[in-house]
């Protein structure tokens, strides 16, 4: 990484006091540069966010030594602590770090913007009034595997979070307590997911600082949002809707997932059950976070012009994050309040995403997807083989029951 040449990288970086393993004198990136780096992992990360961190460390680490390797490590951690899409930060905060908020915003905007574009493109074309047969066949089938891609994710997040907690057999039972709590509300009180997972958090955060010497409150952060229920419909509720996606993701995309289920499906009707599967299987079968499903919602909501609204607020919490706060990150990740708030918020947001599998798997219509769901939990749980082979081959297979008669409808 080069921010020492750069004046207006240096002044926006110099209070981030870890990591200054990088070279010392390097020119600075060009704007260019960053187009068509950021723009080729948008383009090209099929995966989800180990892809995007493996190949953002080979670009900025690897590659190009404009950041350290420890300073790269920091970088994650610190973006895990934040509400929302932790890879998208994480490209926002290697541009930024880069060519300041400039840098940021240009980065940031060319990792997502490609995958929004093939989002788009693929919601018109599955959310059409009437589909071919294979169109709605495939929409099925990979709609039917979603169920799977949320245990295997709530899976994949247990290790870290459990050797977050510790030892402390105290610690480990309301680290259970927690995830149970999430896993509960996520599949009976969807809507109110979010009161949960702050109630987790605040306990935690009581308990902890409860323990420990005065004075550890001073500098706490806690993004508290108050859940607005008056809301009828309209640009306000898809604002809202998306906002809390942005927002409110702690522990990954996957959390997000009840909450925009109850309100695109249950509140505001904007798409069906069957429809709302398909939105998440497109956030996985395409490149960037898997809360670009957010551009379905929008999509289904009130069309292009929704698709864009929705994606600019759920996003824009995140550029707030790292441009206004990234020189601040290394304080944030000391300080024992907030350490404390995700110890509780965490394993909430884990249980969460598996809860959140209950309701997907309740939204399948019809017998044959049951036989998809059992091969995508045995290929992605079982086997430990990738998302996104995995949702190609069921939309595959869908397409072939839509094609050889299998019904579709729903």
């Amino acid at each position: 990484m080069s921010s020492h040449p750069a004046l207006e990288c240096k002044n926006a970086c110099e209070d981030w006091p870890v990591g200054h393993d990088r070279a010392a004198t390097t020119p600075p990136v060009s704007y260019r540069t960053i187009v068509r780096q950021w723009g080729r992992i948008g383009c090209t990360g099929f995966g989800g966010p180990p892809t995007h961190i493996a190949m953002l460390r080979q670009l900025c680490v690897e590659e190009e030594g404009w950041l350290g390797a420890t300073e790269f490590e920091d970088a994650v951690a610190a973006t895990n602590l934040l509400p929302g899409p932790a890879s998208t930060q994480l490209a926002i905060l290697c541009a930024w770090r880069l060519r300041g908020w400039s840098g940021g915003l240009l980065g940031g905007a060319c990792f997502i913007v490609p995958g929004l574009g093939l989002i788009i493109a693929l919601a018109a074309l599955f959310l059409a009034g009437h589909p071919p047969l294979w169109v709605r066949g495939a929409a099925l089938g990979t709609g039917a595997a979603v169920a799977a891609v949320a245990v295997n994710a709530a899976i994949g997040l247990v290790p870290a979070s459990w050797r977050r907690a510790g030892p402390t057999a105290a610690r480990r039972v309301r680290w259970v307590v927690f995830a149970l709590l999430g896993a509960v509300s996520a599949a009976t009180i969807g809507p109110f997911l979010v009161i949960v997972l702050l109630v987790c958090g605040a306990v935690e955060v009581a308990i902890t600082l409860h323990n420990r010497s005065s004075g550890t409150l001073q500098g706490f952060f806690l993004p508290v949002f108050l859940a607005v229920s008056g809301l009828s419909g309209g640009i306000g509720a898809l604002v809202w809707v998306a906002f809390k996606v942005g927002a409110l993701s702690y522990g990954g995309g996957f959390v997000i997932i009840p909450l925009m289920q109850a309100d695109a499906v249950n509140h505001y009707h904007w798409m069906t059950n069957a429809q709302f599967l398909n939105a998440v299987a497109l956030g996985q079968i395409t490149p960037g976070p898997v809360v670009l499903t957010v551009a379905v919602v929008g999509y289904a909501a009130a069309g292009v012009s929704g698709a864009l609204l929705g994606t600019a607020v759920a996003f824009a919490p995140s550029f707030i994050f790292i441009l206004g706060g990234g020189r601040h990150f290394d304080a944030l990740r000391k300080n024992q309040g907030v350490q404390a708030f995700f110890s509780g918020a965490g394993p909430a947001a884990i249980g969460a995403i598996a809860g959140s599998s209950i309701r997907l798997g309740l939204a399948i219509s019809h017998v044959w997807q049951l036989a998809i769901l059992g091969f995508a939990l045995i290929w992605v749980v079982a086997l430990r083989r990738g998302v996104v082979p995995a949702l190609v081959a069921v939309g595959v297979l869908g397409a072939l029951a839509g094609l050889v008669g299998l019904p579709v409808g729903g």
